[in-house]
């Protein structure tokens, strides 16, 4: 951390720069997730009313792979800010990409939806991953306020995600206006993100200003070249490969594409943890740990198959068939894409109150029993889906108290488990290969997207009277697995060896 970070003045106890991480990634939180609660419904909508007239399956298949996607180019875009640009000027950089992707959606063209999606991919992995990066070097190591300043920072980021959908949504959904202008609401989101980051970005100090040096000059130049040289030749790649496709010179089955992806992290996956088992000359406790984190990254993938549920195949279960009309007041479906925001801005102290008093009695619950509990609440949240599928397929509409009481349970199990897994990485992974093992967390949280958008697929909506079926099985599928991690927290704390 540089002495100018330190020497910023103060907000709330607080470096003066962490109230510009805030705002930036509030803004870009509320552009981020404005969009994403009128992807699934605008690629599903009739072609008459503004829509692709995609049918579900396909729609969803791309969700599951824009939002996959947007874990994976996180890797690449911390190695960019680490070895290119700083994270100071991949967070500016990056944003800017993010608006100009999001202002492309707004233009009513096929080639441009899938123009704007990558846009916002790429905008997103330069963002993301570095924003947090500073938040951190603000801080000097030891720092007792540090845990403090992430949580608000996290709080940023849940205000931004509560307002997108509703001011998205409201324009999107509107009559008298239509899904572009809500892509567009988006985009001004993260220009006044942008602004606000220029303006204030002088509070940062050197924090994440350059990018990692070896110090010695001729190295890093050296190094510099290299790394901007496989830069162009992927982003070259890329951009042929996109020409070649909205040409209509490769024919691209998104369903395909999501099987295939799925597959491709799965045996990646398998490979990466065999090398390291058989050839990264672990000891006895790093094997055993190393074997810890794998079965906790099998949760982490499952707990995220679930909960994108979110985005897709319930944000349609609330456009088609949740109550939204009470006499002169009209709700949009998607402004209950806030809900899950809102219940975490609410509890998110209380659980870490919780924590707090549950450690200082020693009885503070390990990391795979949080990983139990956040599955098995996750489990109930579709058990309410079931007896409001039931509902529906008797032909009426549902109360949105159902899907309330549903993203609250869901909510609940993503802040039981979702803080503990990239803290539980860092400790349980083998020192020489904490970053990859940060990347298999990527990866994981990737996967678990990917099958969240093949499971949306499959709810037929011209076979509603399956629904209920199909809600049971994914709640005794996560509940199991929930059940089978907590019966199992003991053996799984032995081979953690230390680490809670």
């Amino acid at each position: 951390m540089s002495e100018s970070a330190a020497q910023q003045p103060q907000v709330f106890g607080h470096p003066r720069g962490l109230m510009t991480l805030f705002f930036t990634e509030m803004w870009e939180r509320l552009s981020y997730y404005g969009m994403r609660a009128l992807l699934v419904l605008f690629m599903t909508d009739q072609v008459m009313d503004g829509g692709m007239g995609l049918d579900d399956r396909s729609a969803t298949a791309i969700y599951g792979i824009y939002t996959a996607l947007v874990y994976v180019v996180a890797l690449p875009g911390g190695w960019i800010a680490d070895r290119l640009l700083g994270a100071q000027r991949a967070v500016f950089f990056g944003g800017i990409i993010i608006m100009s992707g999001h202002f492309v959606l707004a233009i009513p063209s096929t080639q441009a939806f899938f123009i704007g999606l990558l846009l916002v991919i790429a905008g997103t992995g330069l963002l993301k991953p570095n924003v947090s990066a500073i938040v951190g070097e603000l801080y000097p190591a030891g720092d007792p306020r540090r845990d403090g300043g992430f949580s608000i920072f996290y709080m940023g980021i849940n205000v931004g995600a509560f307002f997108g959908p509703l001011i998205c949504g409201t324009l999107g959904q509107s009559d008298n206006y239509g899904w572009h202008w809500g892509f567009a609401a988006a985009g001004v989101g993260m220009l006044f993100g942008l602004i606000q980051f220029w303006l204030t970005k002088h509070h940062l100090g050197n924090a994440g200003l350059h990018p990692d040096s070896s110090g010695d000059p001729t190295v890093d130049a050296e190094r510099r070249r290299r790394g901007w040289i496989a830069v162009s030749v992927a982003v070259t790649a890329v951009v042929v490969f996109v020409a070649i496709a909205i040409s209509g010179g490769v024919a691209l089955d998104p369903l395909a594409i999501s099987n295939q992806s799925t597959k491709f992290i799965v045996g990646m996956a398998v490979a990466f943890f065999a090398f390291v088992l058989i050839f990264g000359k672990l000891t006895g406790d790093e094997k055993k740990r190393t074997f810890a984190l794998i079965i906790l990254l099998m949760g982490c993938a499952m707990f995220w198959s679930g909960f994108e549920q979110a985005g897709s195949s319930l944000n349609l279960f609330a456009d088609r068939y949740t109550q939204l009309e009470f006499g002169w007041l009209s709700i949009p479906s998607t402004w209950l894409q806030s809900v899950n925001s809102f219940f975490i801005i609410l509890f998110a102290p209380v659980f870490a109150w919780l924590w707090v008093a549950l450690a200082a009695r020693n009885l503070n619950p390990s990391s795979p029993a949080k990983f139990g509990m956040g599955l098995v609440l996750l489990a109930l949240g579709f058990l309410v889906m079931v007896a409001a599928a039931a509902i529906v397929a008797d032909g009426d509409k549902v109360m949105p108290t159902w899907l309330i009481t549903t993203y609250l349970l869901h909510t609940l199990g993503e802040l039981a488990l979702s803080p503990v897994g990239l803290s539980v990485t860092t400790k349980l992974a083998p020192h020489r290969y904490v970053g990859q093992m940060m990347g298999m967390w990527f990866l994981a949280s990737a996967l678990g997207n990917l099958i969240a958008g093949q499971i949306a697929g499959e709810f037929d909506s011209e076979n509603v009277a399956a629904f209920p079926d199909q809600y049971l099985q994914i709640a005794m599928t996560v509940g199991g697995a929930g059940l089978i991690m907590l019966f199992l927290t003991k053996p799984i704390k032995n081979l953690m060896r230390g680490v809670d």
